[in-house]
């Protein structure tokens, strides 16, 4: 059962890679370009053939290519093996986490383009390219660029980056804590604040229809310890070295996280 559970995500895997390297090919890429842009867009490494990553590339089509399949590689691939074998889409929208998933990115790319907008002006439409581009980019712990994101005003580079610690939906190919953890804690956290103002009440921890465990829960905070302490040592030693506090902690943020670009330091020469 491993062995053809292994097949059917490596199926889509292949799939998906392909439809990818089809539309960058269409959209103006070179095969070569388009068949190494694609592999590292499905599996959200963020790697690209020229040193300026998709700023090398100026057609907006191809960017707007990678960002639609920059959010399905952050889906869990088993979503999409039900979606593809069954013929059922609406089975999406049904998922907690990815309605998490997408709510995140939404809210994202909306404070960041109003927040662009306010302080850049310029062309609309370049600063919703860019935006989608970057937020989807960062979010889903791919790595992209376009542009130095790390200039952009006020807390956009820093919002940018904690959404890479959230990262993208377990089962996928991104980095981060992921959707479903962090849903679990909040909803764990939400439900343990209630007991205090409530102590008789009874209260289950759900995803849509199915309750969590406790067990479940519990093992998420670990998790999530054990994360946060792995975090907090590294980064005591990187400001030891004489690192400034953001150039520090988006550097541990964009390794633990398999994230890449950074703040401070890390996004000239890292």
């Amino acid at each position: 059962r491993i062995t053809e559970t292994a097949k059917a995500l490596w199926y889509v895997y292949l799939t998906m890679t392909v439809c990818c390297a089809m539309a960058y090919k269409w959209f103006g890429m070179s095969t070569y370009d388009a068949i190494c842009h694609s592999f590292s867009t499905i599996s959200i490494g963020g790697f690209s053939t020229h040193d300026e990553s998709f700023s090398f590339f100026n057609q907006p089509a191809i960017r707007w290519t990678a960002v639609i399949f920059m959010v399905i590689s952050g889906i869990n691939f088993a979503l999409h093996y039900v979606a593809w074998s069954k013929r059922r889409l609406f089975h999406y929208f049904y998922d907690s986490e990815v309605k998490a998933y997408l709510f995140i990115l939404i809210c994202t790319f909306a404070l960041t383009f109003l927040t662009l907008s306010v302080y850049l002006g310029g062309s609309q439409i370049k600063l919703l390219e860019e935006s989608a581009f970057q937020v989807v980019s960062i979010a889903t712990t791919t790595g992209f660029l376009t542009s130095n994101y790390s200039n952009w005003p006020l807390f956009v580079p820093i919002l940018l980056l904690f959404t890479a610690f959230i990262g993208a939906c377990a089962g996928s190919t991104g980095g981060g804590i992921k959707v479903i953890r962090t849903l679990i804690l909040a909803k764990h956290s939400t439900g343990e604040i209630t007991k205090l103002i409530h102590p008789n009440a009874v209260i289950s921890i759900k995803l849509g229809k199915k309750v969590v465990s406790s067990r479940v829960a519990e093992s998420v905070w670990g998790f999530f310890s054990i994360y946060v302490i792995v975090f907090i040592i590294i980064f005591m030693l990187l400001l030891a070295q004489g690192n400034d506090f953001i150039t520090s902690f988006s550097a541990v943020g964009a390794t633990l996280n398999n994230l890449g670009p950074g703040l401070g330091e890390v996004s000239t020469n890292y």
